[in-house]
């Protein structure tokens, strides 16, 4: 069974022989179910090797211990920390500790590039890199009760130990390919502190509005901003102070009162009085108070007026072909709407630049300034100069 590191000072020991490691590879585990912001349960770490000592579980809720040694192993740029699909990860470490690991490689990034598909599962690679298979029966476990049983420990720990070789294997790859600044373009998103800082007053942007009407959005951008804060500082999830279809019946009715906030159909009871319901009247009030001139405006996505069909298919064949050439997935790096895009004069989205212009978006170009044609020989399509 792998070592449980649960005092500082074991922690320090072992941030410090990790710190002499090319490589280290993290998972965690963690329990959102009943608050806003993650509640950490477990560290998984693992050293290059395959000794007993260089996979370790640091288990966050012991008494006295500090994540410290570890956070400073984070910020160490001469070691990489590995992770498989991330993002959830680093939120954890940026809200508990102000930290985001770099230098970071993802291995579910790596993999796409590598040919293996959108959003490749970690039990997937472990099978067809790893050769090996998981135990996942503890997969929904309350990982906050302790003790920890072997079965926990077992699951827990082989997410970090075949997360070495799957690492190796995808960095050789990518080496070899030469797309390892492929990898590093899609990391640069979630290495950015502001991926993991929710602003209040952004909250409403996630909402599935069903009205163009501005003051319609202006309420519920002050009724997502309240429900935002509020939910962080209580630390509980956002919808269980108030669902988003009761948020947006909200913004429609524009209660005046408790008393109008108790005619609604979906609004919760415990949002019927107290600090919530204040708090949601108050917020109509901030929205109904907008001036006209500064309310949101309406989405309505980029003019297609100009939409050229018959270039927007051609667009899509030759997509389809630089995809299989390149070993990804189409999806990965132009979407249907961003060919429409394309076909209707809009030339500047995410296939403009980096490694989808290299792979997409230079012949794309050419091909709507006319100066290649595409032709087909059996099953294969071909790119052919313009005369």
């Amino acid at each position: 069974m792998p070592t449980t590191i649960t005092t500082t000072d074991a922690l320090a020991a072992f941030c410090t022989r990790a710190a002499d490691a090319p490589y280290v590879t993290v998972d965690t585990e963690f329990l959102r179910e009943r608050t806003y912001f993650a509640q950490l349960c477990l560290v998984q770490v693992a050293l290059p090797g395959s000794d007993e000592d260089d996979a370790v579980l640091i288990d966050p809720l012991a008494e006295g211990i500090a994540l410290d040694p570890l956070y400073d192993l984070f910020r160490n740029e001469n070691v990489v920390k590995v992770f498989h699909a991330a993002r959830q990860d680093l939120e954890i470490f940026f809200v508990d500790g102000d930290v985001v690991p770099s230098p970071l490689f993802d291995t579910q990034v790596a993999a796409m590039v590598c040919g293996f598909g959108d959003q490749v599962g970690y039990e997937t690679l472990v099978r067809r890199i790893a050769k090996a298979s998981l135990d996942k029966s503890s997969r929904f476990t309350d990982w906050s009760r302790r003790p920890l049983s072997e079965a926990q420990k077992s699951y827990a720990i082989a997410d970090v130990t075949h997360l070495r070789q799957i690492y190796e294997y995808l960095s050789e790859q990518l080496a070899k390919s030469q797309r390892t600044h492929w990898v590093e373009e899609e990391l640069a998103a979630l290495t950015d502190a502001s991926t993991y800082v929710v602003e209040p007053a952004q909250a409403w942007r996630r909402l599935k509005m069903r009205s163009n009407s501005g003051r319609m959005m202006a309420i519920a951008r002050e009724l997502a901003a309240f429900r935002e804060e509020y939910a962080q500082d209580k630390n509980v999830p956002r919808n269980r102070v108030v669902k988003d279809d009761a948020l947006l019946e909200l913004a429609s009715t524009k209660p005046k009162n408790v008393q109008d906030l108790n005619k609604s159909r979906l609004l919760l009871r415990d949002a019927r009085k107290g600090k919530i319901a204040e708090g949601l009247v108050a917020a109509v009030a901030r929205g109904l108070d907008v001036p006209n001139a500064d309310l949101p405006k309406p989405s309505h996505g980029k003019d297609r007026s100009s939409l050229n069909p018959a270039l927007a298919d051609l667009l899509r064949v030759l997509l389809k072909a630089k995809a299989e050439s390149a070993g990804v997935a189409t999806k990965l790096i132009a979407s249907s709407s961003d060919l429409d895009d394309m076909a209707s004069g809009h030339i500047e989205g995410a296939w403009s630049s980096g490694w989808r212009h290299e792979v997409f978006g230079a012949d794309a170009e050419r091909l709507l300034r006319g100066e290649i044609a595409l032709s087909a020989t059996g099953q294969k399509v071909k790119i052919v100069e313009a005369p």
